[in-house]
């Protein structure tokens, strides 16, 4: 049962996730997990990975309508690269539940500073706007959407962050369509994570909800300060210097628990 600190900080986590989200695009959801652990107070990383899982595929859902309505997803792509990522999700979950809570934590950290150098070496290229799904390519994007979905599962995250630029690697497509085609994928991935965690009770559902109505409440906020601010790369920058420092944190505090 949460109590009244507990719900503050669970809304406020979604918020400040969804806001991040809103602001500089993708990597946001790399925050969810360390907040429920270290804010929240979620004991068992386990239930923080599971329940983060559900929380980032409804706001990726959320975030996919949006796409959508403005044309922006490659939905016989996203769909190929998300049918092979939910088995890779599926196994990457089984895996994830069965590592060692502490250590997964310590990984977790790793991870997020891989996330943060990628965001700053992010290119924005124009890509081929007919890019598609096709015969030629469906291998490619079979295989980067299994791996991704893999490592996607095993932390339990979006990964959007390897989503797009694996789209952009095995189609062509531009990054918008990317960003707006990956939704699909994060978001079937962050379902079949967060189904495997529940089958093993290890998701909090009361701060799934209050997390996922902080996001949505975030995610405008985000989109609408985006618009006001020019210096997106600046941000960009801004928020992988946080996520260095959260990843720091978490590296000190689980790496005496992990070994």
């Amino acid at each position: 049962m949460l109590d009244a600190a507990q719900i503050a900080a669970g809304i406020f986590s979604g918020l400040l996730v969804g806001f991040s989200l809103g602001l500089v695009g993708g990597g946001g959801s790399i925050l969810a997990v360390p907040l429920m652990v270290y804010l929240v107070g979620v004991d068992d990383p386990h239930v923080a990975i599971g329940t983060s899982a559900l929380a980032v595929a409804a706001n990726a859902a959320l975030g996919l309508g949006n796409h959508a309505r403005h044309g922006h997803v490659k939905w016989r792509s996203g769909l190929m690269y998300a049918a092979a990522g939910v088995v890779g999700a599926f196994l990457g979950s089984t895996a994830g539940k069965a590592f060692d809570g502490h250590r997964l934590l310590f990984l977790f950290a790793l991870v997020m500073i891989l996330v943060g150098v990628l965001m700053l070496r992010r290119r924005f290229d124009a890509g081929v706007a007919q890019a598609q799904y096709h015969q030629g390519n469906g291998a490619k994007i079979g295989a980067a959407g299994f791996g991704t979905g893999a490592f996607s599962g095993f932390f339990g995250i979006g990964g959007g962050f390897l989503i797009v630029p694996g789209l952009i690697a095995a189609t062509g497509m531009p990054t918008i369509n990317a960003v707006g085609t990956s939704l699909v994928a994060v978001t079937a991935f962050g379902l079949t994570t967060a189904g495997n965690y529940a089958l093993s009770g290890l998701i909090d559902w009361a701060l799934a909800g209050l997390f996922i109505l902080g996001g949505v409440l975030g995610s405008l906020a985000g989109a609408r300060a985006a618009g006001h601010l020019s210096s997106k790369g600046q941000l960009t920058r801004v928020f992988a210097g946080l996520i260095f420092a959260v990843a720091a944190y978490m590296l000190w505090k689980s790496y005496g628990d992990a070994f």
